[in-house]
Parts: structure tokens; sequence; C-alpha cells
């Protein structure tokens, strides 16, 4: 999806705005490369806070211990009582937090941050201990994301006033001073503006499919601040138009239905010739909605819908399933259990468990030589959250005398699906079978250069070793299981075997050799998708699927395009 970027001014405008006003607008999504213009607005920003706003800048992997806050370790060791800590929010009380490659923060995060932004406060509860600390804040979440797959999560977007697409050879324009914005901070208070103007900025959000509630509200903070900015203490016309340039045109999801052709006046009665303020938000309901579509860049809309539904599969594609309590992946946190071989103990969240009963542990015991009395019941450990691929083996029936078309057929399918993979970052195999026995000629990878070479080099026919090869896959599954992967498995031959697994000739030695293999791979449980590419579909195709457990696909003219999109829908299954 292509992003309008903001003019030089309404980029320096954003930043006064946020600046007025960085509780009530909550902050913004700067979508930009690192560079020198996100550099700019980033300093522009700093610059025009009241002197000594905290600043910080929180990774998108940031513990919640760093977040909100935790156990004071050294404190409470040294005390026997336990003692908790401010996190970084707490600590950014009055300022705002910058979040570097917020594309990448998981729900979890983003949900921290939301809570944050809700209630002006942070609230930890460890152990029986509860603190509050106030954090009115704003975010400023940096997207750095190249494609459409990855975005900062809603949850967070949702209560970021500001979304901002800055082109990185833009130049910042001229703005509103510290001492301007600073005397519009102390005016905000006394800002109004009439119901005329929120009834404008509801409809243009229904007239735009902005579901949101939030996005009204923060154009009517976004507009009180442009009216604070400029000396006004109440909210005009222009300061409802530029809140729905800034905040409502980026939230956009379907033009306005077209307006129908007005009646002609009716004639004036007298005294009414001086005309007064509309009776009603229609007539600035209007202008704002034309100002959105000014402000919406050619073909945005026309694209959404499919750029959104995209989004999504890839994102589910990328992320894969969450695989929780393993030993690999992101650390979650920890978790009180038993100490096994294998297990990996959490030192910090373990002595934090302990610290508490020190006292009472020596006056019971006896013991004060020891530093630390350590109980089973203290012992923590981790949790782990690895996200498990997906990999797509073809297994590709190169034999007979119509092997070219289907090899044809195979290599444009995998041709079109690695590009797919490659961004879901998922990964793809290619096993071909003819003669006497089944090969791996491409072995798991992401790679597509290398993908290209072994596809191009890929021979046919001969005999239909269809055994070897079923057996092959499910060596290859059993691998990529073992690696935290889900396999798919694309059986595409004819269903004519007729080698068996000691190489003997014969169709009924090869079709029983089969059907075992396929009893096998099923046990497994790995998902198989058939691609019967038979001329015409016989009976021990289906006999090959019920044995595989496999959805059975006839497709005796099968092209590229039909392949990849059935693959496609089964991995999505």
């Amino acid at each position: 999806m292509t992003e309008a970027a903001p003019s030089g001014g309404d980029a320096a405008m954003a930043a006064a705005l946020l600046a007025v006003d960085p509780t009530g607008l909550g902050g913004a999504v700067l979508r930009a490369p690192h560079g020198a213009a996100r550099d700019a607005w980033l300093a522009r920003l700093r610059g025009l806070l009241p002197a000594g706003a905290p600043w910080r800048r929180l990774p998108p992997n940031a513990p919640d211990d760093r977040l909100i806050g935790g156990i004071d370790l050294a404190a409470t060791l040294a005390t026997g009582r336990l003692r908790l800590e401010r996190g970084a929010l707490p600590d950014a009380d009055g300022g705002v937090v910058v979040i570097p490659m917020a594309e990448r923060l998981t729900q979890a995060a983003a949900g921290r941050y939301a809570a944050v932004l809700d209630t002006a406060e942070v609230t930890l509860e460890r152990d029986g201990a509860t603190a509050r600390w106030p954090a009115s804040l704003a975010v400023v979440a940096l997207d750095e994301s190249a494609g459409e797959d990855e975005r900062v999560p809603p949850s967070l977007t949702d209560r970021l006033a500001l979304h901002l697409p800055l082109d990185p050879g833009s130049a910042m324009g001229p703005g509103p001073d510290e001492s301007g914005v600073a005397a519009a901070r102390a005016a905000l208070g006394e800002v109004r503006a009439s119901d005329e103007v929120l009834l404008a900025l509801c409809e243009a959000s229904l007239a735009f499919g902005i579901g949101s509630p939030r996005a009204p509200t923060l154009a009517l903070r976004t507009a009180r601040a442009a009216a604070a900015l400029d000396g006004r203490r109440d909210v005009v016309e222009a300061d409802v138009v530029l809140a729905a340039r800034l905040v409502l045109a980026p939230r956009a999801t379907s033009l306005p239905a077209a307006p129908e052709e007005a009646p002609p006046p009716p004639a004036e009665e007298p005294g009414d010739a001086d005309g007064g303020p509309p009776k009603d938000g229609s007539d600035l309901s209007e202008i704002v909605v034309a100002a959105m579509r000014a402000a919406l860049p050619a073909g945005l809309l026309a694209t959404l819908a499919s750029a959104l539904r995209g989004r999504a599969s890839a994102a589910d594609g990328r992320s894969g399933a969450p695989v929780k309590d393993g030993q690999r992946g992101r650390v979650l946190g920890a978790r009180p259990g038993p100490l096994r071989a294998g297990s990996r103990i959490a030192l910090i969240e373990t002595l934090r468990s302990a610290a508490p009963w020190q006292t009472i542990r020596r006056r019971a015991s006896g013991d004060h030589a020891r530093p630390v009395l350590i109980r089973a019941e203290d012992i923590r450990l981790r949790r782990h959250e690895a996200r498990s691929g997906t990999t797509t083996l073809f297994a590709v029936d190169a034999s007979g005398s119509s092997a070219l078309h289907r090899l044809a057929e195979a290599k444009g399918a995998i041709e079109l699906l690695l590009g797919d993979c490659y961004a879901r970052r998922d990964r793809v195999a290619l096993v071909a079978f003819r003669g006497t026995e089944a090969s791996t000629l491409l072995p798991p990878t992401q790679a597509p250069a290398r993908a290209r070479r072994c596809l191009a080099a890929m021979p046919g026919g001969g005999a239909t070793p269809l055994a070897s090869a079923i057996d092959m896959a499910r060596a290859l599954a059993d691998a990529e299981r073992r690696q935290g992967r889900q396999p798919l498995l694309v059986l595409v031959t004819d269903a004519r075997p007729n080698v068996a697994r000691d190489g003997r000739t014969g169709r009924e030695a090869g079709e029983a050799d089969a059907l075992s293999a396929a009893a096998l791979l099923r046990a497994a449980g790995v998902s198989t998708l058939m691609v019967d590419t038979a001329p015409r579909p016989h009976a021990y195709g289906r006999a090959l699927a019920g044995a595989l457990g496999a959805r059975y696909v006839p497709l005796p003219q099968a092209d590229a395009a039909a392949l990849s999109t059935v693959v496609a829908a089964a991995r999505s299954a």
C-alpha cells in the first residue's frame, strides 16, 4: 500500500501538535527508514517539549521488568524485605517513549503500552506487593517495515493520533517555535470546540469507514491543539480540516458514497439574507470529507482491502504457530517448577523469589554462613516461545513419457511459491523420483537462487519408485519437525508406481509398497496434499490418497498457477 508523505509543513505541524498535548494525542506512528528525515522530525519534537521532559528509547523486545518494573534484587537481599523498583515507563512520566522497529512489537508488549496510555499509570503486583506510579506519556512508534506484511500492532496504533509516512528525501518545513508551543500548551485548557465540530468529525469518520471511536476523539484533541497554536480559544474550520488530514485520513478504509445532487435552494425568507451559522454539522462535514479526499493518495483505497488481506495472511505465515515452554526462541519469562534434566533455570527470578524469605530462613535454620538460602519452591524456569515456520516438501513424479510436462508445471508452481515462502520466512524442499529410487534435489531452503538452479537441473524419464519417494519425504518431514517447523508434503504424481522398495519392478509390488509407505507417513502425522496428474484419474489414486490421509486433488491439466493456488490453500487450512 502506498501512502502519501505529508508535506514538510504538515510534518513540522504534527511535531508541534504532539508537543502541545502529548498525553492527549497519545503519540505518533512514524513510518520511515532510519535517515536524516526521521532524525530531523524526532529532533524537532524533542526540542519543542518542556525542558527536562524525559526522553526514553526502548527496544521492541524490552522485557516486562524493564518496562513496568520488578523486584529490586539488591535491596531485597540487603534488607530481607521485598522491594520493588520502577521500570522505564514510570521513569518516562511527563515525557516521550520512542520505540525503534515498532513493527516487531508482540501483541503482549503492545498491550503493555496501550494500558499505560489508557490509564496514565503503571501498576506492578509481585509476590503480594503492589506499587502504582504515574506514567503520563506519549509514544512515538518508529515503523521501519519495508512491506505490508509487518506493521505496528493495531492495539497501539489505534491510541496514537498521528500517523506520518515520511519521505526519506524530504526536508522539514518551518513550524511553530518553542515559545509558541509553550504558550499553546499553557492555553490548551481554555480552548473550546462546538458540538458542530465533534459532529463533523464523527460523520467524516463514518463516511471513510473508520470504525474506532478513538479516531474522532483524537482528531478533536488535535483540532484544539491547532487552535491553541494559532492563539485562539475556539476551534475553527481550518483546525478541523488539519485534524482530519493528519488523524482521520491515514485511517480511512473506504470512500464515502457519492453525494446526491442537491435540490434547488428554497426561496429566501425576509430577514435571512445575511445567513448565520449552520443549524447542524452538515456543511462542516462536507468540508472535512472534501479535505480528507484531497489528502488521500491516488489509488490508496482501491488497493487497501486486498493489502489488508495479504498482510494478515503473510503475518500468519511469517510468525507461525507459537510453541511455548520449549528450549528455543524468545524468552517469555519464568515459571515455578521442578529442576529436571534439560530445564533452563532463570537465575535472577529464582533469587528474587528467595530474597524476601532470607531473614526467616536464617532464623529458623540457624545457618548464617551461606549468603542465600534457596528452597525447591524458589526455583524458576525460563519460558520460551518459538515460532514454528512451515516447510513445503514437494515430491514430484519425474517418470514416464509425460514427465517433461509434469516437471514443467511443478517447476512453475515452485517458482511461484518460492517468492511467497521467502516473504513468509518458510522453506521449500524438492524430492524427485524416477528410475529405481528417489533423490533430494533441493534440501529445505529459503534461498530462491539456489532453488531455481536445482529446478533447472531436474531430469525426467524412467520408472516410478513411489514408495521410495514417500519414505524419503517422511524422513525430511521428521527432520524439519525436530527443528521446530511444520512440514507440508505435496505429492505430485499420476499414481502409477511400478518399482518396489527393494528395487523389484512390477506394478503389483510397487502399488503394495506405496500403500505401506503411505500408512507410515500418515501415522507420523504429516499433513499431505496429493495432486493426481493422471490424464484420467483412477481408483488407485484415490486409494493412495486415503492411505496418506491426504487431501486429494485431481488435476489432469494442472498448470503452475492452479497448482500454486491449491498448495497455498492447503497450507493455510
